[in-house]
C-alpha cells in the first residue's frame, strides 16, 4: 500500500510510519514540525520506500501517485503543546482533517482519523464506552484539542454518510513509549525525566485520579488494524488496566531507581478525574487487544530516555547493577 502519514514526525506518528515500511508498504511523512521531531525520522531517511515532506495540512496539499490510505495524526497532542498552539490545534482539526478527507476521497483511499479519549471530558460513566457522548466544558483550557477532535469525528462521519468516504475513527487513550518529549507535559514523560534528574514527581491533587497507560507498540498494532479495517468506528485503542497517578509515580520510581520524593501540587482546571477504555469493539472488530505491561513497557521507556542523556544513563546502570530485579 502507498499510505500518507501526516504528523508523520510526531511521537506516535514515526512508530507507525516504521511499522508500516517494516510491512512493505510506501509512506508518505507529512509534518510541519510544530511538535514533531525530525530526529524522530532519523533512521528512516533512506529506507526504501520511505518519502518525507515538510508540510501544513491545514493548507490544501497533494502527493504524486496513488494513495491507499491516509492516517491523519496530525495535531498538537499534549497540554503543553496545544496550550501554546491553541488556535492552530483548533485549525489542524477543522480544516486540517477536512483537506486530508479530500486527499482521501481524490485517491478513494482509506481514511484513518486518531481521535482522542478527551472527547469524553471528565467522564460520568466508568469506564468508557464508544456509546458515551462525553461531558466536555467546551470554554475550558483543554477545549481547543477536547472540540478539534470532536469536529473532526463529526467532519469525518459527514464525509462517510454524504461522500461516500471510507472512514475509521479510533479513540486513543494515554500512550507512551520511547520518543516522547521530555517537556511535554505528559505525565509519564514528566515523571521519568524528573525522577533520571533526581527532580521531585510532580503529582497533581491527591494522585488518586485514574488513567490507562498504552504502550506505543501496542496502539500501533491497533492504528494499523484500522487502516486495513473497513470498519467506521469509533473504536477505544488503550489499555483497560487503570492505574492511579499516584501508583504511576510509584512505578516509575521503581523502573529509574530514583530516591526522588513525591510533591503534590494543586489539580489543574478540567483535569479528568478517571479514564479507562472498554476495548470490546477493538476486540470484535480489529482483533486487537494490547499486549505491554506497564512495568515493562516503563522499562523500554526509562532506557531510551536515559540513552538520550549521559548523566542519566549513568545513573540507571548504577541502579541496575546495585539493585537486581527482585531486591
Amino acid at each position: 500500500m502507498r499510505i500518507v502519514v501526516t504528523g508523520g514526525g510526531g511521537f506516535v506518528g514515526s512508530h507507525l510510519c516504521e511499522a508500516l515500511l517494516r510491512r512493505g508498504d510506501t509512506v508518505w511523512c507529512l509534518d510541519n514540525f510544530s511538535t514533531g521531531e525530525p530526529e524522530n525520522l532519523a533512521g528512516l531517511r533512506d529506507a526504501p520506500g520511505f518519502h518525507s515532506r515538510h508540510t501544513d495540512v491545514t493548507a490544501p496539499f497533494d502527493v504524486p501517485g496513488p494513495v491507499h490510505a491516509v492516517a491523519h495524526l496530525a495535531s498538537p497532542a499534549s497540554p503543553a503543546d496545544y496550550g501554546r498552539l491553541p488556535v492552530e490545534t483548533l485549525t489542524v482539526g477543522s480544516r486540517g482533517t477536512e483537506n486530508c478527507l479530500r486527499l482521501a476521497l481524490r485517491h478513494h483511499a482509506r481514511f484513518l482519523l486518531t481521535s482522542t479519549s478527551e472527547v469524553y471530558g471528565d467522564p460520568e460513566i466508568h469506564p468508557q464506552p464508544e456509546e458515551y457522548w462525553g461531558r466536555v466544558n467546551p470554554i475550558g483550557p483543554r477545549s481547543v484539542y477536547d472540540e478539534a477532535k470532536r469536529y473532526a469525528e463529526a467532519l469525518a462521519m459527514a464525509y462517510r454518510r454524504s461522500l461516500g468516504a471510507d472512514v475509521g475513527i479510533v479513540r486513543i487513550f494515554n500512550t507512551y513509549g520511547p520518543r516522547m518529549r521530555p517537556y511535554d507535559g505528559r505525565v509519564v514523560s514528566t515523571f521519568i525525566r524528573q525522577a533520571l534528574e533526581g527532580r521531585p514527581l510532580t503529582v497533581y491533587g491527591d494522585g488518586g485520579q485514574t488513567r490507562s497507560f498504552c504502550y506505543v507498540d501496542d496502539l500501533v498494532s491497533g492504528l494499523i488494524a484500522m487502516i486495513d479495517s473497513s470498519y467506521s468506528g469509533p473504536v477505544n485503542l488503550g489499555n483497560p488496566c487503570e492505574n492511579t497517578v499516584r501508583e504511576l509515580a510509584e512505578h516509575v520510581l521503581s523502573a529509574t531507581g530514583s530516591s526522588s520524593r513525591i510533591e503534590h501540587r494543586p489539580l489543574p482546571v478540567d483535569d479528568p478525574t478517571r479514564r479507562r477504555p472498554v476495548i470490546a469493539r477493538a476486540r470484535a472488530q480489529l482483533g486487537w487487544a494490547p499486549r505491554v505491561p506497564l512495568d515493562e513497557g516503563l522499562r523500554r521507556t526509562v532506557g531510551w530516555f536515559a540513552s538520550r542523556s549521559p548523566s542519566a544513563e549513568g545513573a540507571l546502570h548504577h541502579h541496575t547493577v546495585h539493585h537486581p530485579v527482585g531486591a
